[in-house]
């Protein structure tokens, strides 16, 4: 889909590298420079999945040469991508403004916690506190502290979908006019923008007391342990899916689970699935669900979901393949990403190719 698109990605942690594999995915050609020497994380591979389909080369940012060649890398893409602290980029002569000096219609992307500007601009933190400060933390958990969400839900769902997204409108807009655009992608705005949906709720499913909101308070809307210690998730929110649940659990007569939107009545009746969960094994509820439109779905470890027989029919963990499947799909073809390269591995081919475009 992307076909013909280049993407000049700087190496970077997290959501920044996760947009470019999208990206990369999708059929740009992303090209990650890389550092020569490793940088000042431990926990930072040289290379990792999140570099599939990519292409490698290795620059030494503060070399003069490598310098050059970072700008001829810049003159040949429609889109770059960074992840650095506010500054960073610029201190390399490598910002925006010299980025579209060199190239007018090139399309910078940006990712951080915090954004460019705001008095935290410049400070450290991680997803939890990303998605703390935003308030999108706050529905996480009922009566206990908010608990650590998976780095999916800041990271990648407020951070890297927004710069992918960030990227495309700019592509778009780039193509049309000739002129270029920086996309301030922050992690900050991305959570506080998916609470829209929540919001447009109404006030009955976003109310400013934990616990009492229809989605974090409800008897019909948590995970419950069964008897092996395994849990079920239950979300039937509309009344024909809550009334079909009932009757799978033969609650249909219950005047006790009638009021199903009466927060006075989710402490008992959250008590009362809690004892009944406990006492099946996760194996018996899976199966009794199984098929229905009750909303209950089993809470399954990473690779107990890969053979999964919807996660399998869909092909999402493909035998051989480098991580999950590409996602969205299309109807003309569905893409296959390549392996990630070794560090530097297209340096000389890129190199070339440069020389040969008259860049270097």
């Amino acid at each position: 889909m992307l076909h013909g698109t280049r993407i000049i990605e700087f190496e970077a942690l997290g959501p920044a590298p996760f947009a470019g594999m999208l990206l990369a995915d999708l059929g740009a050609e992303v090209i990650v420079v890389h550092r020569k020497t490793g940088g000042d994380n431990p926990a930072k591979q040289d290379v990792t999945l999140l570099d599939r389909g990519k292409r490698s080369i290795a620059l030494d940012l503060k070399d003069a040469a490598d310098h050059g060649t970072a700008h001829a890398l810049i003159r040949s893409a429609d889109g770059l991508t960074e992840g650095m602290r506010p500054g960073v980029m610029e201190r390399l002569g490598l910002g925006p403004e010299q980025a579209h000096a060199l190239n007018p219609a090139l399309v910078y992307g940006r990712m951080t916690g915090w954004g460019q500007t705001g008095p935290r601009a410049r400070q450290a933190a991680h997803d939890l506190n990303y998605l703390a400060l935003s308030g999108a933390l706050f529905y996480a958990g009922q009566d206990e502290p908010p608990f650590v969400p998976p780095t999916m839900l800041g990271d990648i769902g407020a951070g890297a979908m927004y710069l992918a997204v960030g990227m495309l409108a700019g592509l778009l807009k780039a193509r049309q006019t000739g002129q270029g655009c920086v996309v301030d992608a922050a992690i900050v705005d991305g959570a506080s923008h998916m609470m829209a949906l929540l919001l447009s709720m109404g006030p009955q499913f976003s109310t400013h007391a934990r616990g009492q909101s229809l989605l974090d308070g409800p008897h019909w809307s948590r995970c419950y342990a069964c008897a092996d210690g395994r849990h079920i998730s239950v979300q039937c929110l509309e009344p024909k899916f809550y009334a079909l649940f009932l009757d799978l659990l033969s609650l249909s007569g219950d005047a006790g689970f009638a009021r199903q939107y009466d927060p006075e009545t989710w402490p008992v009746l959250t008590a009362r699935l809690a004892g009944l969960f406990a006492a099946k094994p996760l194996a018996h509820w899976a199966a009794l669900f199984d098929g229905t439109d009750a909303c209950v779905a089993p809470v399954l470890s990473p690779d107990e979901a890969r053979a999964d027989p919807h996660i399998a029919a869909r092909e999402i963990w493909t035998q051989g393949a480098e991580g999950p499947a590409s996602a969205p799909r299309f109807d003309t073809h569905r893409p296959t990403p390549r392996p990630s390269p070794t560090k530097g591995q297209d340096s000389a081919a890129i190199l070339q190719d440069l020389k040969d475009k008259g860049l270097l």
